[in-house]
């Protein structure tokens, strides 16, 4: 809940009360620019209450200034559910300018008593004394209780005093008008009555505890009236106006009424800047780099000078005269500034403060400017990529890039400058690889490149280095002989397993540029892999992608927080502020200004994206439907049965383990029979629908001498689908996560030469990374539950290279958990890259009915 401070700090600001039909959740709204703040009604009575005072309170808040000094002595007198007649009539007139008409304006006020008798204490309905029966009286009866206003001027040229001040009264009930203080003592047709000078004297007397100048206001001694004015010093001027006297004053119903001419539009804003120190061109935001900020405050919408904000910071009372103008900031807020300014940041606050606009200070987020070089940085960092920024192929480098390659080379050149690191996040196949190696080239470091990347693709960077760039050095880090001896220039590459296990070594070696390939290997940022990766020091960090976030946003920061520390905060404050707004409250509004925030960090071009690769032939797709056969159609509903009942009497990790299990047994029994019964020999045709399928597809395509790739995600699937091919005299290879790196290489080698036309392949272990543009057809023989990992797959066909149209043929048990987990796949590419959660753990916290509706056999 916000603190007094800070919605006092809110008044300048509009505000918005929502009532509710129960009470007890109406609430007053603060639409400040960070965002809106809630506070309910008993937390914003006393802030509102001093809107009428506050020099730069929005007219909302003045506008429930009145009610809410009204509400206030209401709950001092017990009498906050039973105002008098005259109390409601002063509400109403109070109210007079909330809400879009006065009937509006009513019920709002309405609204705002019944939330106030809710949250307040119980003594604001208590009455502290017996009401007296309101008695219906003439109006010529003198009016028992007054209100009071202070009215301040300004005097010109005075040399001790500043400004004067009058005391003016009126009858609560507004039986009669108002009249000055002086006239109770000098006339007798204010129709006051004689109690109007006790009250007023008693008032004043009050007041003077506070405020010493309410002495002088005073008649004298010897009966003599009062003074008509009473002239005020600098310091008793601002003493009037600050927070000190707000309290002292509501009680004694005394409004100050200050000139129009005093200056009530005080801003500051933090300007964040680099330290000075540093060389020409420093490293952007490297470890050693220290920004600052410091407040510029503006009167009038005019900047000080440091002179101006010097003299206003030695004033007691915060009302200082500056150009030609009196000008009053609070005390307490000019000690914040003075205090706050100066701080210094490290290189990711100021980076994250330079992008969004705002810095975080005290708890609050403020607006930030950005001066002088880290504007020029801003700046850079907002055109990155643009084409104005000339850069030409390197003329090492044997081969064309793309214009659309040549333009991520810029992007990543001019994030590199900046000492910062990025993810190049293209479609599969638009040649993230050749972009890299040209970034290298174009760098000249004297130091090596370090790329790590999984195993299944260590050859095929070995292999593009040496074709794109012969004249390079290329030293594979891997095996139990590896060393670094050698690793003096060039391309350094190797896996993810050998780096973790070798993380101190490759920690203590001087790297140009350090690049993690298929970084979705990294998205866990507590793996063995991503700690170890982020040890290894380096001017340049690049991550190279198709999927960035395959499953929740906390991989998209894993991998930021690699390639450019701190940009995304801590996680948990990542968790708190981004990703749970958008993951679980799908809110529009946080996922745009996550995405203005990445913007210049992640260049993601699709094959579809006009101008990218025109020359890139079509993707047909198509999902065939198969029917269960009587063997999967009894396992299946066998499984269904005896597993749900299982879970229904189970709780909590036990009950989510046999969800798991029971998602796992039915697609197996999709696949085929032999799959779920551990079936190793046998028959296999005839058993299910699938391999039909699959048998009737592959038919098609080896008469018409096409070449497909078979993706599976289980590996047992795998070795039966290699087994009933042996069966049917087709060529074959499988590639699965035991294959040994060389095996694969020649694998792919012997794919690509054309010596065999089918190529079984398990999904993780062969989903990315590899180039096989042999390939015409894509089966995927089941479903994975999130359709990205489905892409990547079939971009090792679809991909820069190809020449022919690529087919995908995803097979689909009809009626099973298999066209449930379709139609959620269907949703997610709906979406347009919004992050959902991953299948199996969305589905474990379903409830028993939805489960079992969710895999139930439809028929």
């Amino acid at each position: 809940m916000p603190t007094s401070t800070q919605l006092i700090i809110l008044l300048r600001h509009p505000v918005r009360f929502l009532a509710e039909e129960d009470p007890a959740r109406s609430r007053f709204v603060f639409d400040a620019p960070q965002g809106p703040v809630e506070a309910t009604a008993n937390e914003a009575v006393g802030p509102l209450s001093g809107g009428i005072r506050a020099m730069n309170a929005h007219d909302s808040v003045r506008a429930w200034a009145g009610p809410a000094i009204i509400a206030l002595r209401l709950m001092a007198a017990g009498a906050l559910t039973s105002p008098s007649p005259a109390e409601l009539q002063q509400l109403r007139e109070a109210g007079a300018h909330i809400g879009e008409s006065q009937a509006d304006g009513q019920r709002q006020i309405d609204a705002f008593l019944a939330a106030l008798a809710v949250d307040a204490p119980a003594v604001a309905t208590t009455p502290q004394r017996r009401r007296e029966p309101e008695q219906p009286r003439p109006r010529i009866e003198p009016p028992r209780t007054f209100a009071y206003r202070l009215v301040t001027a300004f005097e010109a040229g005075g040399a001790d005093s500043v400004a004067t001040v009058r005391l003016r009264v009126r009858p609560t009930d507004r039986t009669w008008g108002e009249v000055d203080a002086r006239d109770l003592w000098t006339r007798d047709d204010h129709h006051f009555g004689p109690g109007a000078r006790d009250a007023t004297r008693a008032m004043l007397e009050r007041l003077a505890a506070t405020w010493e100048p309410a002495h002088r206001l005073l008649p004298g001694d010897d009966g003599t009236p009062p003074p008509e004015t009473v002239a005020l010093d600098r310091d008793e001027l601002g003493r009037l106006a600050s927070a000190d006297l707000v309290t002292p004053l509501m009680a004694n119903r005394v409004e100050v009424v200050w000139p129009a001419e005093l200056v009530r539009d005080v801003a500051a804003t933090p300007v964040l800047q680099r330290v000075e120190g540093f060389g020409d061109r420093p490293r952007a935001f490297g470890r050693d780099q220290l920004f600052r900020f410091d407040w510029s405050v503006s009167v009038g919408g005019e900047r000080l000078t440091q002179a101006e904000l010097d003299e206003l910071a030695a004033s007691h009372s915060g009302m200082v005269r500056l150009r030609d103008q009196w000008v009053f900031v609070e005390r307490s807020r000019l000690d914040d500034l003075l205090r706050g300014g100066g701080r210094e940041l490290d290189a990711s606050d100021a980076l994250r403060a330079a992008l969004t606009g705002e810095l975080e200070i005290d708890g609050r987020m403020v607006e930030v400017d950005t001066v002088g070089w880290l504007e020029d940085v801003r700046e850079r960092l907002a055109s990155l990529g643009a084409r104005d920024t000339r850069i030409e192929q390197p003329a090492d480098l044997d081969g064309d890039l793309r214009a659309y390659q040549l333009d991520g080379l810029r992007w990543m050149n001019q994030l590199v400058e900046l000492g910062l690191g990025g993810i190049l996040a293209d479609d599969m196949g638009l040649g993230k690889t050749i972009m890299l190696i040209a970034l290298h080239l174009h760098r000249a470091a004297p130091a090596p490149t370090l790329v790590v990347c999984p195993a299944s693709v260590l050859a095929t960077w070995e292999r593009e280095i040496a074709r794109f760039a012969p004249g390079q050095n290329v030293h594979r880090y891997h095996g139990p002989q590896r060393t670094l001896n050698d690793a003096k220039d060039g391309f350094v590459v190797t896996t993810y397993a050998t780096m973790r296990q070798s993380a101190d070594d490759l920690a203590e070696h001087d790297w140009g540029m350090v690049v993690a390939d298929e970084a979705q290997h990294v998205k866990n940022a507590a793996s063995g892999a991503a700690q170890a990766l982020r040890r290894i020091g380096s001017d340049a960090r690049m991550a190279l992608t198709g999927t960035p976030v395959e499953n929740s946003l906390s991989e998209l920061w894993s991998i930021l927080d690699w390639t450019t520390p701190g940009l995304l905060g801590h996680r948990e404050q990542f968790r708190r502020d981004w990703a749970r707004p958008i993951e679980r409250d799908r809110d529009d509004e946080v996922a745009r200004r996550l995405a203005t925030l990445i913007r210049p960090f992640v260049l993601r071009r699709r094959k579809s994206d006009p101008g990218i690769a025109p020359e890139l032939p079509p993707k047909i797709e198509t999902d065939h439907h198969v029917q269960l056969t009587r063997e999967q159609i009894g396992l299946y509903e066998a499984v269904v049965r005896r597993t749900m009942t299982e879970i229904e009497e189970s709780k909590g990790i036990q009950r989510r383990g046999l969800v798991v299990k029971l998602l796992t047994q039915l697609k197996q029994i999709c696949n085929h029979p032999a799959q779920y019964l551990r079936q190793s020999t046998g028959r296999l045709d005839g058993r299910s629908g699938k391999l039909t399928v699959f048998d009737e597809l592959l038919d098609e395509i080896l008469a018409e001498d096409g070449r497909t790739l078979v993706f599976t995600q289980y590996a047992q699937m795998g070795h039966l689908l290699a087994r009933h091919l042996n069966q049917q005299g087709i060529e074959h290879a499988y590639l699965h996560g035991g294959t040994p790196v060389r095996t694969r290489e020649d694998m792919v080698r012997r794919f690509q030469d054309g010596e065999f036309p089918v190529f079984v392949l398990s999904l993780k272990a062969a989903g990315t990374g590899l180039n096989l543009t042999r390939a015409d057809h894509v089966i995927h023989y089941d479903r994975w539950w999130n359709p990205a990992v489905e892409d990547q797959a079939t971009d090792r066909a679809h991909r820069i290279g190809q020449t022919t149209a690529v087919h995908v043929h995803r097979l689909v048990a009809e009626g099973t958990i298999e066209q449930s987990i379709a139609e959620l796949i269907t949703a997610k590419r709906a979406l347009a890259d919004a992050v959902v959660n991953s299948g199996e753990a969305a589905l474990t916290e379903l409830s028993d009915a939805e489960l079992a509706a969710l895999v139930r056999l439809r028929r």
